[in-house]
Order: C-alpha cells, then structure tokens, then sequence
C-alpha cells in the first residue's frame, strides 16, 4: 500500500511531458507556415534582381528563383518569422551592378539594407524612395559604387541607428557629395543615430558648420567617422557634447587647429584617428591617460609638436601608437615599458633623440616598432616578441648584435643609414623567420659571414655602402632559395661572379653590383629569368656590352645601369625594340659610334660622357614618348637637333650640352607642348635667336642654358611667362640689346649669366615704371661681364636682392637644379653653371644656396661704388673689374663677412683703403691693383696674406708688401679701441719693424752681397714657384684702358679661322709678368690670358 500513491505522480509527469511534446510540435508547424515570404516581397526582391547586370552575378543572387520561398535560401534576405515580410537584406561584397530598381522600397518592412561593396557606379544614389523605408534602422551603402548627391529622403529616417555611407575608392571610384542637402540638413531629424560613417564624401563644411550639426543634432554618437570629407577647421568647441563617441576619426581633412583638450576627457574612446590633419601646437597630455584607448593615430600632421612625451600610466590599453611624420621631439620615456598591451609603434619621421629606453623587452605583445627617421643615439636595444622592427635613418652606434639573426619571430630588420661599425661575425641562425635585412650605410666591416648563406628564408638582404672587404664569391648565396633582392654595392668588396655553376645561384629581382671590383659581365645573368634591376656600375669592366645582355630577365629587365665602366662598345649593334627597359644609364664609359635607339618604354636614358659620334636621328622623338629624362651631354654629337624631339610630351630633362650640334634651337622646344624643366645646350654651335614661343601657363622651363654656343638676336620677353625659372644662363653668344630688365619679375629666378655678349646700355631701368616689380629679389649669381653696358650703377635695385642678404635668406635649403625622377631611379639632374669665381673659371655643378656671386666686371659702368653693396651680407664673390668706377671704396664693404673674392682692379677708384678691409676673414682673393688709391696699406689681418699683385699700379699707395715705404706716420690698422694716449709709443711696431727687416735682411742679404746666391736664385724660383702653385691663382698686369675682350668660348664654339685669328693677335701681344690661367703639357707650364702669352719650360 506504501508503493500505490508513488506511482500516480510518475504517470502524471508522463502525460505532461506528452502534452508539452505536442504543444511544441503544434506552435512550430503554426511559425512555419506563417513565415513563409509574402508574394508581394518576393515579386519586389526579382524586380530588384532582374535592373542588375547579369554578367557580373556572383554565387549570391542566382538562388533568387521565381517560386521559391524568399525567406527559404534566398541567400541575403531575412523574413520577420511573424507575417513572412522581409526585414533585412544584405547584398553586400557582390560585385553587383545595374540599376536599382525602385521595388527595392516595396519592402517597407525593412529594419536594414546593405549594399556595400558593389559596382553600381557610375549611377546616382536613388533620388526619391528612401523616405518609404520608414522602419529603416541600419542603412550601409558604402563604396557601392554610387554617384553624385546623396538624396534628402534618408534625412526622413528617424529610426536610423547606424548610416554608412562612405568612399574609400577601393571598392568603388564614385564621388559622393553632401551640399544640398547639406550635413545639417541630413541629420537634423536622426536623432537616434549613433553611428555614423561618411568617410569620402564631399561634404565642404567649416568647423562651426559641421561641428554644430553633429552637436545639436545627433548628440549620442558613439562611432563618428568622417575621414577625406574636405571639412575646414578648425574643431568647433560644440562638439564636447559627444561625450559618449569610442570611436572618432577625422583624419584627411584641412583640419588647420590644435587638438582640443576636451579630447582627453572623452573617457569612452577607444579610438582616435586624426592623421593628416594639418595639426598645430602641442598635444594635451591627458589624452594619452584615457583609461579604454586602445588606437592613437596622430601621424602625417608635421607641426603637431611635443617636447616630451608624458608618462605612460601603468594600467594603459594602447595598442597601437601612431606618431609618425610629425614634429614631437624629446626622449623616449621609460615608461613606454607600461604599455603591456602595445602591439604597434610607429614614431618614424618625427625628432625623437636620445638613447633607446631599456624598457623596451617589457613589451611583450609589440610586433612592429617603426622609430625610422630620428635622431636615436645609443645602442639597439632588445625585444621580445618583435616581427618587424624598423630603426633606420638614426645615429644608433655599436655593432649589430647576433641576436637579431637567430630572434624567433623577427621577420624584417631594417638597420641602414645608422653609425653602427664592427663586424657582422659569425651567427648560428638556426631558429631564424628573417626575411628583409637591410644593413645599408653604416660603417661595419671586415668580411661578410659565412652564417649569412644560412638565413634560408631570407627574401632581401641589402649590405651596401658600408665598409665590407675581401673577397665574396657569389656562390655563397646559392642556397637562399627565396632570395629576391641582393643588393653588395659600394662597399670594398671584390665579387667574383662566378660561381660553380651558374643555374645555383637564386633567381633574383634585383642585382646590385656597383664599386664590387667586377671585372666582367657575370655568366650567371644568362639564367636570371625574373631581373628587373641590374647595376654594375663603377666596376673594372672593359670592352664590348655583349648582345645576350639585353635579353636578361626574360623581358623583365627596367633597370639597367653600367655607367663608369671601361666599356668601348657594343657586339653588335643593339636592337631595343622589344626591351622592356624603362632605365638605361650608360655614362662615363667609352662608348663610340652610333647613339643606340632608346628603349620604346624608357623613362631615364643617359648616354652622357662617352665617345658617340653620330647623329641624332631624325625620328628620335618617336623612341621618347614616356622618356622624363634623357642626356647624350659631352659627347661628339654631330649635326642638327631634331624637331620630332619635341613630340616628347613627358620630357623634363633635356640635355644635350658638350657636342657639336650645330643649326637653331627648334621653336617647338618652348611652344608649351611638353614638360620641359631643364634644357641644356651649352658648348654646342648652335646659331640663329632664342625660341621666341613661351606660352604663360604652359611654359615650365626651371634651366634654360645655352652657353657657349652663336645663338644671336635678342632676349624674348616672352620668356618672362616662365614663372618657374630659375637658372638662366646666356653667356659666351652673340646676343645683344639691351639688359631685360623685365626677367626680374620671375619670382624664382636665381642665376642670371649673360656674360660675354653684346648686350649694352645703362641698368637704370630696374626698379622703375613700367618695371617696378623687377627687383630680382631671389637672384643669387649674377653675372654681367664682358658685355657693353655703361653708366652708373643702380642703388636701389641692389637693396632688392634679398637672397644676398642674411635675412632674405633665412632657413632656405633649397637646391637649385635638383629634379628628381620619382622612384625609379637614385639619379637627378644637377645644374651646371660657369662663373668666374676668385679670378678664375669654376664650374658649379651643385648651385646650393650658399654661393652667391656679382660680376659686372668688363663693361664701361661709371660712377661710384653703391654703399648698398655693404648690404648683401650673404655676398661670397663680388667682381667690379675692368670698368670706369671712380670714387673711394665704401668702407661698409666689410660688412660682407663671408666675402671670399673681391676684384675691383683697372677702375679709377681713389683715396685710401678702408682699413676694415682687413676684418674680412673669409677674403682669398683680393685685387686692387690698376687703380689711383693712395695712401698706406692697411695691415694685420687676413689682408697682410696678399702679394703685391693685388695692389700694383696704385701710385699713391705704399707700405707692405709693396717695395714703395710710406712716409714716417701711423700705419693704417683695423679700428681698434681709442688708447690712453695718442702719442704712446706703440712698440708693438717696433718689433714687428725690426723683426721684419731682420729677417729680410737675412734673406735677401746673400742675393746682394753674393753672387752664387744670386745665381742659385735665378736657377731655382722657377722651381718653387711651379711647385708651390701648380693650379693657382694668376693676376693679370694689364688692362687697355679698363677693357677686355671677351673670354673665349667654350665647347668648340670657333671655326679655325677664328683661331688661327686669334692666334695672331697672341703674337702681338706685349709680354705679362702675371696671369690668370695655368696649363699643364709635359713639362711645360703655359700661362694664358686674353691679353698675354707665357710659357715657363721645366
């Protein structure tokens, strides 16, 4: 009886269970049916699919199929379970394109719609139907490829929660825009939203505009995002409101502000994005001590500054630090070590200093650390889980430790353009992921290790420009099967490219030989099937360029450079026509013959300093229709320039100079129809005028140079509608007129030589109606010599050149004639000018900013000397010789502290010279002479290092180191403090008189009294003389009247008659004790001037 009454609860809990068992199976059939896809949505759902293009369909769509339950395996589609309407569709990343069919907005019910990564472009967004969504919480139609104004329909939206509407051009190249409506007008009824993404999407708004949008509109934003919008700053103080937003990015926008403090009490960010923002002043502090940032991207904003970074609090959660290529400076704080959860650092590019911290292998989840392009000092510290790590372009010092090769999970090692020395030694690399070690420019040495042919995953190892020696025989990579890039050039290494057998060695991308002692063209290029660089350059390679050269690489060669060899040719004759080279430099070599035809895709072609001898030909341009830059320059080109040359549409550099082209200078060279930059003629026998078919706006000449040629006429005005020119250079022609005032309203021009023409009349109109902005302001080497202009000098137009004085020239570190080629090439055009400089020819090849240079000398100037000369600061060279200059020489010349040459010899300037002459530290050169100064010889200070020749022909003046004595009275000195007295003694002369004559007389003692000294004498100063100076500085005795001939060409610029003329008026030339050029033949020493002949036999 105890068991009956336990059994009725075991059967009633059965019974419930089968009841429950059938309620469940009851209600599921009821949901089933109930969820089936209503035939009006899915009629609309194929009138959507049947406006997109079919022959781009992905796996997606074709499961749309008439018949079909829609909210069955319709992949994308999800149905509300209740009444079988479609809630959300996501056909996102479909490569879909077409139209959108307006029964997209049927669906009525729908909570979200993404259409992100499509290509309906270029078609509009949809103008009208967005309104009807009214259900709408989550829209996404980012880089669907739509186009144009986003409509006002999704302004309607109020239930809105998330809105993606961004570009980021790599799924899509539309454009988006955001003006009318405007972003105000957009948000104004979201009020719910709380993410929003607009990246990319034109919205042109100030900082108040925009800022007060988001603050009095959509205040609970959590996740903002409006990168690349062209928005304005600067950030509006409203947008403190958002105090709910992790997330917020700006970046790529004009931004032009500070950071805003309010930033740092943002306690919910996680991340932070305003790179490239045009970011000012100093960064809050705060904003690193926000307790949830995990991401902190500054970078890209150059006058964002901080002195110090702050400490690091212990319980931080950064990530990821971003700073690179901005201004922060200091040292790195210690603790940096309490970022434990940091994963990525990059400072690259700021103006960090100092020693690394030790904290460094604290950090144990960093995988990439870029601290490239500062000024760390101090050894390479340790780190424990790093994958890439990236510290060149540093003065890190010390060697490279083994470490490094052996790290478990180090796969890039980036060490170059460092201080580390020592050697590599020796390493057992046997857990080693290395992949990139690059070692370039530093200062390590001895041999390269054998263990290096153990890092057998290795992809690019680059140990130029260092100190490396012995000998390398390539057979010591040939088990690095992965080996792309091996780059050994420039250190004092010799490679023997021969290994034992040639198919061992790796097939490679890049081959970088250069200054390795090679010898030969290395048999192992035959089997190189995937190269695309090659430099042998600066090697011992001699004879012909063999013919299977050009086919190395399979078609894959764009980078070939052979200069500075040995070479003397070609096997035969090379066909280009296939090559795919887009660099080929083959200068200073010795190359002759026939110029070959350029590559159809070439880019960079220098066949300067060789031997050619040919002709350009006449279909040449059509070889140069990508070509940026190309040079034959100092060759013995023949013939006439050829006008297709000028169908080059990407020409930038144009040199030809150092040949013996002769004919005009094609019209079709300036008529705007390329990209011309620099165009160097000079030393050719070029004739007729200048082009006289600038166009402004199209003309983007930087170096026009055509000295040393016959070009004629006059200067163009239109040549003044080259507003980027910045080096002319004119002389040595036979261009006349007047001087073209008008080139000083080109802002940038900064060498002007018209030298050696026939240009005449006064330089008055500078500076005046119609030419008041003709100022010249950036000139920094002008050269007037030897022409005809006359007159007095013009004072104001003096003060004008700002890029003479200190103050105008401030921090400019600009290079003159620097064009550069983009990547492809380490190579760039440098500007070559010739001035006189020091009483002698130079040759400028880098015009930096420095140098600065006048020489009027030559011409028929009358007047005095401007006391604004005194004001040019930054004047190096000045040259006012040869001309009819009268008046004393203003003492405020020393003021020109860097003054290094100053000639104002054959003048007819008087009265004394300024004793502050002799403060002038910095004077070499210094030439007086053939004047009617008077008076005695300042002394002490650089002065006192001259010879007589500077002030001969100055009859009035006395004192060292003429023999002429000056009358018993006081020595003419720098200013120096008043004495007590005026009548002390000064025994300082004394003894310095009686020292001198001392030592005079015990010199000059023996030539007077004894004849063998006088003999010994005549036999050897020849001797000393030569060996003393054998290049150095000769002056010239005589002046005709303050005029010279002009000097003679250069380049090959005179028929033989001309010379044998020339030679005649040599004979009849009186003889010159003093000169200004020296030239060496055997044992003879050949002085010449233009108005003397000497010849020393040794």
């Amino acid at each position: 009886m105890s068991r009956r009454p336990s059994a009725i609860p075991h059967r009633f809990l059965l019974l419930l269970l089968f009841f429950l068992l059938w309620c469940a199976s009851s209600g599921g059939q009821q949901r089933t049916a109930s969820a089936q896809c209503l035939p009006d949505q899915s009629a609309a759902l194929l009138r959507l699919k049947q406006g997109f293009n079919h022959s781009t369909l992905g796996a997606l769509l074709p499961s749309w199929r008439p018949g079909t339950d829609c909210c069955r395996g319709w992949a994308g589609v999800t149905c509300d379970v209740a009444s079988g309407r479609v809630l959300a569709l996501d056909l996102s990343n479909s490569t879909i394109s077409g139209d959108v069919n307006p029964a997209l907005f049927q669906l009525t019910s729908l909570r979200s719609l993404n259409l992100s990564c499509n290509q309906f472009d270029p078609v509009p967004m949809p103008s009208e139907g967005f309104g009807m969504l009214a259900n709408l919480t989550h829209l996404n139609l980012s880089d669907s490829g739509f186009d144009g104004q986003i409509p006002v329909g999704i302004s309607r939206l109020k239930g809105l929660v998330s809105l993606d509407l961004s570009v980021h051009n790599i799924c899509s190249s539309s454009s988006l825009r955001l003006q009318s409506p405007d972003l105000k007008t957009l948000v104004r009824g979201l009020a719910n939203l709380t993410v929003l993404y607009l990246d990319g999407v034109n919205i042109s708004a100030d900082g108040h505009q925009w800022g007060q949008a988001l603050s009095s509109y959509v205040p609970n934003l959590r996740e903002l995002s409006l990168s690349g919008c062209s928005l304005s700053g600067p950030i509006d103080p409203s947008l403190y409101r958002l105090t709910s937003l992790t997330l917020l990015r700006l970046h790529q926008n004009n931004l032009s502000s500070e950071v805003p403090g309010f930033l740092g009490d943002f306690s919910s960010l996680t991340l932070l994005r305003l790179s490239s923002c045009g970011l000012r002043g100093s960064l809050p502090s705060t904003i690193f001590s926000l307790p949830l940032l995990r991401t902190l991207d500054l970078s890209k904003n150059p006058t964002l500054s901080g002195s110090l970074l702050p400490g690091f609090p212990a319980n931080s959660t950064l990530e990821q630090l971003l700073l690179f290529d901005t201004s922060f400076s200091g040292n790195l704080p210690d603790s940096l070590g309490n970022l434990r959860f940091l994963k990525i650092l990059r400072l690259s590019g700021c103006n960090f200093s100092g020693r690394l911290p030790a904290s460094f292998p604290h950090l144990a989840r960093l995988v990439y650390a870029d601290l490239s392009s500062n000024n760390f000092t101090g050894p390479i510290p340790s780190f424990a889980n790093i994958s890439k790590l990236d510290l060149q372009n540093n003065s890190l010092t010390g060697s490279v430790r083994p470490w490094l090769f052996h790290h478990p999970s180090l796969q890039t090692l980036r060490l170059s353009s460092n201080q580390l020395h020592g050697g590599l030694g020796e390493f057992r690399p046997v857990n080693s992921v290395l992949e990139i070690v690059d070692l370039r420019n530093n200062k390590l040495q001895g041999p390269i290790p054998e263990s290096v042919s153990n890092l057998r995953g290795v992809k690019e190892l680059r140990l130029s420009s260092n100190r490396f020696n012995g000998t390398v025989g390539l057979h010591m990579f040939g088990d690095l099967g992965n080996l792309s890039i091996l780059d050994l050039s420039n250190n004092m290494l010799t490679v023997e490219t021969t290994p034992s057998s040639p198919a061992s060695f790796p097939n490679v991308s890049t081959l970088n030989l250069a200054s390795c002692n090679v010898a030969e063209f290395p048999d192992l290029l035959r089997n190189q099937a995937r190269l695309s660089r090659l430099d042998l350059s600066n090697n011992r390679i001699h004879g012909a360029v063999p013919t299977w050269l050009w086919s190395v690489g399979n078609g894959a060669l764009a980078y070939l450079n052979l200069s500075h060899n040995s070479l003397t040719g070609f096997e035969s004759s090379p066909d280009l026509s296939a090559s795919t080279l887009s660099v080929l430099d083959l200068h200073s070599n010795k190359l002759r013959g026939a110029i070959p035809r350029p590559p159809p895709s070439n880019i960079v072609v220098d066949y300067s300093d060789n031997s050619f001898t040919s002709v350009l030909p006449p279909d040449i341009g059509s070889s140069l229709n990508f070509t940026i830059f190309f040079s034959v320059s100092n060759n013995s080109v023949r013939g006439e320039i050829p006008e297709s040359i000028c169908s080059s549409s990407y020409l930038q550099v144009l040199d030809l100079s150092l040949n013996c082209l002769r004919g005009e200078i094609p019209r079709c060279l300036a008529d705007g129809e390329n990209d011309l930059r620099v165009l160097n003629l000079r030393g050719n026998r070029l004739s007729g005028s200048l082009p006289n078919t600038f166009e402004e706006g199209y003309c983007k000449l930087r170096t026009l140079n055509v000295n040393g040629n016959r070009v004629g006429g006059t200067v163009p005005q239109n040549l003044s509608r080259c507003g980027m020119l910045e080096v002319l250079d004119l002389g040595n022609n036979q261009i006349e007129g007047t001087f073209p005032f008008w080139l000083g309203e080109l802002p940038g021009l900064r060498v002007l030589v018209l030298r050696s023409n026939r240009f005449h009349g006064p330089l008055q109109r500078l500076g005046r109606p119609p030419c008041s902005n003709c100022t010249f302001s950036m000139v920094q080497i002008m050269d007037l010599s030897s022409n005809q202009f006359n007159g007095t000098l013009p004072t104001a137009t003096l003060r004008s050149w700002r890029a003479m004085t200190a103050t105008g020239r401030g921090q400019d570190a600009f290079q003159v004639g620097s064009v550069g080629f983009l990547n492809l090439t380490r190579l760039y055009y440098q500007d070559t000018v010739t001035v006189r400089v020091k009483g002698m020819e130079m040759t400028l090849v880098k015009l930096l900013t420095i140098f600065t240079s006048i020489d009027l000398s030559n011409n028929s100037f009358v007047g005095s000397i401007p006391e604004e000369v005194g004001e040019l600061s930054s004047l190096r060279v000045l040259n006012m010789s040869r001309n009819g200059l009268t008046g004393r020489i203003p003492s405020n010349i020393a003021s020109l502290k860097v003054l290094e040459s100053l000639d104002l010899s054959c003048n007819n300037l008087s009265g004394e010279i300024p004793p502050s002459l002799a403060s002038l530290t910095f004077l070499s050169v210094l030439n007086l002479s053939n004047n009617q100064l008077v008076g005695q010889i300042p002394q002490g200070g650089q002065i006192s290092t001259f010879t007589d020749a500077s002030f001969l022909g100055n009859q009035g003046l006395c004192g060292i180191p003429l023999k002429r004595t000056c009358p018993n009275k006081a020595v003419a000195r720098p200013a120096t403090p008043a004495s007590n007295s005026m009548r002390e003694l000064n025994w300082d002369f004394i003894f310095v008189g009686l020292g001198y004559g001392g030592g005079l007389a015990l010199v000059m003692g023996p030539f007077v009294f004894w004849s063998n000294g006088r003999r010994w004498y005549n036999q050897h100063v020849d001797r000393m003389l030569w060996a003393v100076v054998p290049s150095g500085l000769w002056l010239c005795g005589e002046c005709r009247d303050g005029k010279v001939d002009a000097e003679e060409r250069v380049g090959g610029g005179s028929d033989t008659e001309e010379e044998e003329e020339e030679e005649q008026v040599v004979e009849e030339r009186r003889y010159c004790v003093f000169c200004t050029q020296l030239e060496v033949r055997g044992q003879s020493l050949t002085v010449r001037h233009v108005h003397c002949s000497c010849n020393l036999e040794q």
